[in-house]
């Protein structure tokens, strides 16, 4: 029987997995309903059949197997290591794995470069008994080498796509991974975030997806981005799961199942919404109109169930947001201020980093030791990574963010020093901070839209730092989830899991992808398109 693209879930010796959290797994694999061994070859076979079309699969662990029966001996002898024993997820393809798979930031230059050692977030993965079942595609670089390119495409992995709709973007750049929870090839998965890369996947897969604190899970091994920025994420069905596994990456691992509560817990509660800037433009977002009548009702029945939710606003809203909004990481620089922008911190640290990460490989085929490296390779093979300008449909402009970055030759000057005070004076004492500090009295945590708002609230938690938690909420006119989040001040994972859980139980739970247009061949464009490509923008 040819399954290629059936979309039904297989069913783990005669059990519907589909949609089931980690709990259930782990208490039908210690009563014996199935092994690890049986789960893993479910999700293998879930992924050869949906895979093909989606794409959010860019390598599986050839190994997989062999590790699921490892953990079923253990099992066997009494030996449980915890809620993640024999439970198995994906990575994004920029966590080292060492092992039989490539890890390659999704670009062909980087097959058959050999890691020093697993990642810290792998190590600690595999030490709590969880199965690895491969690597998740990914936006190629995780979005960093152009300013207009196809979101969710990879050369190795191709154009990764959204369960619910396959002809709309999936969302960047941990598309992959934030897909196959979406759609049930794992139980979880991890992703990375310098801005936007897990909470915008999550949010548009209708999935939960928990950013941390910078610095709270180790990211060592992690092809970097950002020193200042990166953050490695959880990606779940529930905030229960997403919880499970981000405390098992923390090192020490953190235990923040004990956050979980009902929406009982409301009563009391006290949340802001950030209005101006914010909640402002989801309000006149009108391709967004459905997102916002379906929050603001979700808004009130928090209220109705003892929450009080409190308009606020960040004082630097109006100098870290343009009046018409919208997501754009070197704004400030357009309008003659580099000192202020974001980016001309990532294009600094991305060229220092990335020289730090390549320099401790212990094998580099292709001699890719630095920036410099990464762009002559790209040009040379243009055909299959677009290095120049209109040669590739992914890439129109090339790798255009990649030449301003090169440009910088990693100096910390002035400008970099006063961009990255600046971006975290303004949005953590001057902005997230002072909004959660309503008149002296802390709140419980900031309430603000995902999509709606063009992107704004996910950018100024990311240049905090600070951490922030999606919880699907509905399905939009493009059949595209959307959801509503938390932000938090730092370290402050608990209660976005105690509250994040509330609203949750509230909502009532996500609904299943559709899989609509699931032949869809279309490029998804994100950026500003070059008025010479004739590109539409998607």
């Amino acid at each position: 029987m040819d399954t290629t693209h059936d979309t039904r879930m297989p069913r783990c010796k005669g059990v519907d997995i589909e949609d089931a959290s980690i709990s259930q797994l782990q208490d039908w694999l210690q009563d014996g309903k199935f092994t690890a061994t049986d789960l893993t070859e479910c999700y293998l076979e879930r992924t050869r059949r949906i895979n093909g079309v989606l794409k959010a699969v860019i390598e599986l662990n050839p190994d997989a197997l062999d590790i699921a029966r490892a953990t079923d001996d253990e099992r066997k002898r009494g030996v449980v290591r915890g809620p993640l024993h024999g439970i198995p997820f994906l990575v994004k393809d920029n966590i080292a794995t060492k092992d039989k798979m490539q890890t390659t930031a999704g670009s062909t230059m980087l097959i058959g470069a050999e890691v020093p050692e697993d990642a810290s977030v792998i190590k600690l993965l595999r030490e709590a008994g969880a199965v690895l079942l491969g690597h998740a595609n990914m936006s190629e670089w995780a979005s960093m080498r152009a300013t207009y390119y196809a979101e969710a495409y990879s050369s190795r992995g191709g154009q990764s796509r959204n369960p619910y709709n396959l002809s709309e973007n999936p969302g960047g750049s941990s598309s992959g991974p934030a897909a196959a929870v979406a759609s049930n090839m794992c139980a979880f998965s991890l992703g990375t975030e310098t801005d936007s890369s897990v909470i915008l996947p999550a949010d548009r897969n209708g999935i939960i997806g928990i950013k941390p604190t910078v610095s709270l899970t180790p990211r060592e091994g992690v092809i970097p981005e950002s020193h200042n920025l990166d953050t490695v994420g959880a990606f779940g069905r529930t905030v229960a799961d997403a919880a499970t596994v981000l405390g098992a990456i923390c090192q020490p691992p953190i235990d923040f199942t004990n956050q979980l509560s009902s929406k009982d817990s409301l009563a009391g509660a006290r949340y802001g919404m950030p209005w101006k800037r914010i909640w402002e433009l989801a309000s006149s977002n009108e391709s967004a109109a459905t997102h916002y009548r379906a929050l603001r009702a979700l808004v009130d029945r928090l209220q109705n169930r003892g929450a009080k939710v409190i308009e606020v606003d960040m004082p630097s809203i109006e100098e870290m947001v343009p009046v018409d909004g919208g997501w754009d990481w070197d704004y400030p620089s357009k309008i003659g201020h580099p000192e202020h922008s974001e980016f001309t911190v990532v294009k600094v640290d991305f060229y220092n980093d990335l020289k730090k990460y390549l320099s401790g490989l212990v094998t580099n085929p292709n001699n890719i030791r630095s920036l410099e490296d990464v762009v002559e390779y790209n040009i040379k093979h243009t055909e299959k990574e677009g290095g120049v300008p209109g040669t590739h449909p992914a890439w129109p402009t090339g790798q255009d963010s990649f030449d301003k970055s090169l440009a910088t030759k990693g100096i910390e000057d002035e400008t970099y020093k006063s961009a990255l005070n600046y971006i975290h004076q303004k949005t953590r004492d001057q902005g997230i901070d002072a909004a959660l500090s309503h008149n002296g009295e802390p709140l419980d945590g900031l309430l603000v839209p995902v999509q709606a708002d063009q992107g704004v609230a996910m950018q100024i938690a990311a240049q905090a730092g600070y951490p922030m938690i999606t919880i699907p909420v509905d399905v939009g006119d493009d059949d595209v989830p959307f959801g509503l989040a938390i932000i938090q001040t730092a370290f402050g994972e608990d209660k976005l899991v105690k509250h994040g859980a509330a609203i949750e139980a509230v909502v009532g739970g996500r609904p299943r992808p559709t899989f609509r247009n699931i032949h869809a061949d279309n490029w998804m464009y994100v950026g500003v398109p070059p008025k010479e490509t004739g590109q539409p923008t998607t």
